[in-house]
């Protein structure tokens, strides 16, 4: 059986199509809402909630005999646990990961290694600053454009909890945007302008985040973007796309 961490919207397209070819799914999923887009997909073999490593040793041993690891290419410590759970149980790991944006050389665009970079980028370049990092990096960053008298308009998903936090952050329902994304450059643009945006802070999660049209709508508005560029982990065995997992599976696997 292939378990296949699904955090993303390639994860559940992997996991669909290895299904389809024949192979035996599990689908690991964080949240509720990902557990039901799963569903939509046809999968039936899921389990929700988050995995630490010992836990997922545990599932592992289970009959596993892949990890397809396809969680947020921002989400370093699922990665880190499934590489280290993978290795100590002795299953081969696969990493599906999306290709990266390459960023254009334009002076209103900004690279940063990491969150703390970022911040300190953003805050010298401007005093409101749109953030669309997500909601679990809100609170450095809200913490320190207080210290610096910024302010922080953050568009998060459109989900109760998530919500909830950022109000606990101190966050004023003036300053959220809850809205799904990926958006067009056009809604980009019209958010930038609509909160007066002064600066972009987002992070490199590929053409399914919506990087390009963001980037492209700051350039519109004519205000600088900073871009949290990915961390670099070290995998056994990375692959681009659902369909090289599924070639690799085929060739590899017995099905069932």
């Amino acid at each position: 059986m292939i378990l296949v961490l699904a955090g993303t919207e390639e994860g559940r397209r992997v996991a669909a199509l290895l299904q389809q070819e024949g192979f035996s799914v599990q689908v690991s999923a964080v949240t509720a809402y990902g557990t039901k887009l799963l569903a939509q997909q046809g999968l039936s073999n899921i389990s929700a909630g988050p995995l630490d490593e010992a836990a997922l040793q545990q599932v592992l041993k289970q009959g596993i005999t892949l990890l397809v690891d396809a969680t947020h290419p921002f989400a370093c410590q699922a990665s880190q646990n499934a590489m280290a759970a993978a290795a100590a149980v002795g299953v081969p790991y696969l990493r599906l990961e999306r290709p990266a944006t390459a960023l254009p050389e334009h002076s209103l665009v900004h690279e940063a290694s990491d969150l703390a970079t970022a911040i300190e980028k953003s805050l010298s370049l401007g005093k409101v600053i749109f953030s669309t990092l997500g909601s679990k990096n809100l609170a450095p960053l809200v913490a320190a454009a207080r210290s610096h008298g910024a302010q922080v308009v953050a568009r998060v998903l459109p989900d109760s909890n998530v919500l909830r936090s950022c109000q606990e952050l101190g966050l004023t329902p003036a300053q959220l945007v809850a809205l799904q994304g990926p958006c067009s450059r056009e809604l980009n643009a019209a958010l930038y302008r609509q909160y007066q945006a002064q600066v972009v802070l987002t992070k490199n999660s590929g053409s399914t985040g919506g990087v390009e049209e963001k980037i492209d709508a700051a350039l519109q508005v004519g205000i600088p973007i900073v871009v949290w560029q990915r961390p670099k982990l070290h995998y056994p065995l990375i692959l681009q796309q659902p369909k090289e997992v599924v070639q690799y599976c085929l060739k590899y696997l017995p099905k069932g």
